[in-house]
């Protein structure tokens, strides 16, 4: 790795135009009316995992079309009251995992929900595969989910998984054991870009997000990071435009539709964000792009020698510090 991208003074200024399509608010609303909008049928059925301190759960509820997606809660042990939640968001390629994997917001004393993005989870286990959908591919992709449908924004990957995320946090929030005033959003590369998408859409379903904490955020920039970068997953686009160049536009156009700068355009709560310099994962001025158009309070965590695992651990422990303070 090696710096590769803009340097530091213009990283703090770089706030490129949004490349949005007219009816983006449009879109968004329709997509929640049409595929996002009925019953959750929310499920919660307790699991063993040996673990003393906290109570586990698989969880499962309504997504995109209705189709049934699951996660984990992870509860503090014996704390009365309703609690703040967190709802963490996976990475590209990761599952929920096990249920005793993701547990350190648990362990902080907030009730943890993690999803199990539809179709994802080959470089981790689970318990039970995701949600089935027949529709998840169309058109031809390369390997991967970045060109699934690709040609058609009605029917891009992403259009489901966000949909799925936003009813994660709309299931968090009518919890009998969470606050709604307080739930917060996070995760990593495509858990942030997630996150960020849930800050940005929620209010369509009526929930009130209290924080998004977005590290190494992907998703962002698309015309810059899929030119900047030869790291996968943004190459997989740059693949499939190669095997169709006549199709680029149209390409780009659905993208458009999913650009974390717009999604971080229409998030108002407080929004804390990473990046690492030497990232060719999710290029640093893409983060920024993402980050510059964040319409609530934020800040951002630079680590100036590190690549796509960021601040790693050190930056888990500084989210704990900007949600307690946010949470008191």
């Amino acid at each position: 790795m090696a710096f590769f991208d803009l340097s530091p003074a213009e990283l703090a200024s770089y706030a490129p135009d949004l490349d949005e399509p007219a009816d983006f608010d449009e879109f968004w609303a329709r997509t929640f009316d049409e595929h996002g909008s009925g019953p959750l049928d929310f499920t919660c059925e307790p699991v063993e995992t040996h673990l003393t301190v906290l109570d586990a759960f698989e969880i499962s509820w309504r997504g995109f079309d209705g189709n049934r997606v699951f996660g984990w809660l992870a509860l503090p042990k014996g704390v009365d009251g309703p609690l703040p939640a967190v709802v963490q968001y996976t990475g590209y390629s990761m599952g929920r995992g096990m249920p005793f994997e993701n547990i350190h917001f648990a362990v902080g004393g907030y009730a943890q929900f993690v999803i199990d993005a539809r179709g994802q989870g080959w470089r981790n286990g689970s318990p039970k595969p995701g949600s089935e959908d027949p529709g998840l591919r169309t058109s031809g992709s390369v390997p991967g989910f970045m060109t699934a449908g690709v040609l058609d924004p009605e029917g891009y990957y992403y259009r489901r998984l966000f949909v799925d995320a936003v009813r994660l946090a709309e299931a968090a929030a009518g919890h009998e054991r969470v606050d709604a005033e307080q739930v917060f959003v996070t995760g990593g590369s495509q858990g942030g870009a997630m996150a960020l998408a849930v800050a940005g859409l929620a209010s369509h379903r009526g929930v009130e997000i209290a924080g998004c904490a977005a590290d190494v955020p992907f998703l962002s920039h698309f015309r810059r990071a899929i030119g900047l970068t030869d790291a996968y997953p943004y190459k997989e686009v740059a693949d499939y435009l190669a095997a169709y160049p006549q199709r680029a536009e149209q390409v780009m156009t659905t993208l458009s539709y999913f650009d974390m700068m717009s999604m971080a355009a229409r998030s108002e709560s407080p929004g804390l964000f990473s990046v690492g310099l030497m990232d060719q994962i999710t290029p640093p001025s893409t983060v920024y792009a993402a980050y510059h158009h964040y319409a609530g309070e934020k800040s951002i965590e630079v680590y100036p020698f590190n690549g796509h695992e960021g601040g790693g651990q050190y930056q888990v422990e500084k989210i704990h510090r900007w949600l307690a303070e946010l949470s008191r």
